[in-house]
């Protein structure tokens, strides 16, 4: 075969079959590749998986002296049991003596003082937590970017918290003291995060402690990784206050029409007090108040 018939024969035979194979080597290539990054973010979020998991495991039973701990911690009082207990007796001595001084028969004096001891601490504790956190959730994107902007400009995450206690407020320079405090101390960012959940549960929190301990163990750029969460936080904020927004006016209407029973209640009081005086001396009057207290309670919740 000549050198002519040798060249055509690999223009049209050996040639193409050789492209062939590089194009598919490349599909190959780009193949193992999305394989390779399919797996590398499979193990991210299974890491975010056993992260959120571990938290999960952290919270669970409790003794009742540990949860009452744990509410004084996330109301931020630091006291002791002793003084919450002496607190909480005193409470239900007061509701006891409130009970006897308005006339009510003594059969009810013990039930109204274990009310007073046991759920009326407990209550003012969780609208104190409740406060707390929801201060804490309002500042908490303003503080990301605090952290991103620091990271973007060469500070180290350590000096931007630092910023943030300074420089915010109650609760939220409160908790950050506490993560500074913590690294000088000596604890793992793991324990300080958990401990910090503990104080202050919010998811908004536990996304910021998950996005801090995968960052430590994958690295990764963790200003832009932050700047995403300071977005979804101000999306997930923006949405809140739509709905709190949108739901005002229905709360504006149930407030109105919970409140008109006892506003002409009162104005009959005033105008025609016999008339009134029969729901409360006869039976069947009382019989229909509860009725009607029960209705109501059923329709407000």
């Amino acid at each position: 075969m000549t050198i002519g018939g040798i060249g055509l024969v690999y223009t049209l035979a050996v040639r193409p079959q050789m492209k062939l194979k590089q194009r598919m080597s490349m599909i190959g290539a780009l193949e193992s590749a999305g394989v390779a990054s399919n797996l590398g973010e499979s193990r991210r979020q299974r890491r975010i998986h056993e992260k959120i998991q571990k938290l999960k495991d952290k919270d669970g039973e409790k003794s009742w002296t540990d949860q009452i701990r744990l509410s004084m911690l996330r109301a931020g009082f630091q006291v002791s049991l002793t003084h919450y207990f002496v607190g909480s007796a005193g409470m239900g001595i007061f509701a006891a003596f409130l009970y006897l001084i308005t006339g009510m028969p003594a059969i009810g004096v013990l039930p109204v003082a274990l009310t007073g001891a046991v759920g009326l601490p407990k209550l003012i504790l969780k609208f104190i937590a409740a406060k707390r956190r929801k201060k804490f959730t309002s500042h908490f994107a303003d503080a990301v970017d605090v952290v991103v902007r620091g990271i973007r400009s060469g500070l180290p995450v350590s000096e931007c918290m630092n910023i943030i206690a300074r420089e915010f407020e109650d609760p939220l320079g409160e908790e950050f003291r506490m993560i500074i405090e913590g690294e000088r101390l000596g604890l793992t960012i793991e324990e300080i995060l958990r401990r910090g959940l503990e104080r202050m549960p919010t998811s908004e929190f536990k996304f910021f402690s998950i996005v801090l301990q995968i960052q430590r163990q994958t690295g990764g750029n963790l200003a832009d990784t932050l700047g995403n969460l300071s977005g979804v936080l101000r999306a997930r904020k923006s949405m809140r206050d739509k709905v709190q927004a949108l739901a005002s006016e229905a709360k504006s209407s149930a407030g109105i029409i919970g409140s008109l029973p006892f506003f002409v209640a009162g104005m009959l009081s005033i105008l025609n007090p016999d008339y009134l005086m029969l729901l409360f001396t006869e039976t069947i009057g009382n019989y229909m108040l509860i009725g009607g207290f029960i209705w109501m309670g059923v329709g407000i919740t």
